[in-house]
């Protein structure tokens, strides 16, 4: 039988209401951490070491099946990407997206587990938006949402995803051949929809929460200790409240700069949350010229490997958004 033609979701209902919270490992399928972490949680349940008193969760240990049995990010392609049920399902990530989709509609709160390719895996929160009624990501749930998010444990928080995303692109539309689907799927405004942005859409809160490098061995007790964090925080078990965390480092995505071709190349190996000053050097297009920082910030997400037409790195800068509670740090 194939294992990655099928997707498992595991269910524990509590005997009395409360919220209903859903926990995906491997939405990347390399992103092994979560699946360990949701494996050791499960455990606890089923042996009456941990007891769900309250509520209902849902645990989805490997979220892109294919893409874990190839051990690849993608399966036929990034399923955290234009996340939306699909009528004329086209590749394996629209048929997971068909079953998965549903699931996400019905919760209150998604903790998505994930992990960076490049070390030091520094692990960080990606927040959603602050209560607006825009078009793009309407949201008023985010006071909820900073909650749960200075109990996880990391220090790091990282805003603004989708709003970066529907302005990249916009520059993406000027860079690449209008040939393929892959095309048509990475232009479209909401390609930044992924699992939280979708569970935020349908009256969920979520957060992504990136445990540290891949294969870095404290990755998924990150990933546990988030879990049995928002299970305290949300009561489903009679277990004692989570620390809040008060010192943040809060960033704010505000460009997302693509690989245009296979000659763009970084000047350096450049790491998450490396420091930048304005006119910094990043890398070089194929003609030469420079791709330099536009203010003082940080590189994210450097992908020396991106394909031509997606992401290469985001560039960040501190956030000024006020979070009740939390005190605001600057790395030096």
């Amino acid at each position: 039988m194939h294992h990655q033609h099928m997707l498992k979701s595991y269910v524990y209902h509590g005997l009395t209401a409360g919220p209903k919270l859903v926990v995906l490992g491997a939405v990347h399928g390399n992103e092994i951490c979560g699946p360990i972490a949701i494996e050791r949680v499960m455990n606890e349940l089923d042996s009456g070491q941990l007891v769900l008193q309250r509520g209902q969760i849902t645990f989805i240990p490997v979220t892109n099946p294919l893409a874990h049995a190839k051990n690849e990010r993608n399966g036929d392609r990034n399923l955290n990407r234009n996340l939306r049920p699909n009528a004329l399902p086209h590749d394996f990530e629209d048929r997971i997206a068909n079953m998965l989709c549903p699931i996400l509609e019905q919760q209150d709160v998604l903790l998505d587990l994930h992990s960076t390719t490049n070390p030091p895996g520094e692990p960080f929160i990606m927040l959603g938006p602050e209560n607006n009624d825009g078009e793009l990501s309407p949201f008023s749930r985010a006071a909820e949402e900073e909650a749960l998010a200075m109990r996880l444990g990391p220090k790091r928080i990282v805003e603004g995803w989708l709003e970066t995303y529907a302005e990249g692109v916009k520059h993406r539309l000027a860079h690449s051949k209008a040939s393929e689907r892959a095309h048509m799927l990475s232009t479209d405004p909401s390609y930044g929809v992924g699992t939280t942005e979708y569970t935020r859409a349908h009256g969920g809160i979520a957060l992504t929460l990136e445990c540290g490098q891949h294969l870095d061995a404290d990755a998924p007790e990150v990933a546990y200790q988030a879990i049995r964090n928002t299970i305290a925080h949300l009561h489903l078990a009679d277990v004692p409240a989570p620390a809040v965390q008060t010192e943040f480092e809060l960033l704010k995505l505000t460009q997302v700069i693509d690989r245009h071709d296979l000659g763009d190349a970084f000047v350096k190996t450049w790491a998450s949350f490396d420091k930048l000053h304005a006119g910094d050097l990043i890398g070089h297009r194929v003609d030469g010229s420079a791709v330099t920082a536009p203010a003082d910030g940080y590189i994210l997400f450097p992908n020396p490997a991106a394909n031509p037409g997606n992401e290469w790195f985001y560039f960040a800068q501190h956030s000024d958004r006020l979070v009740d509670g939390m005190h605001s740090t600057r790395t030096a």
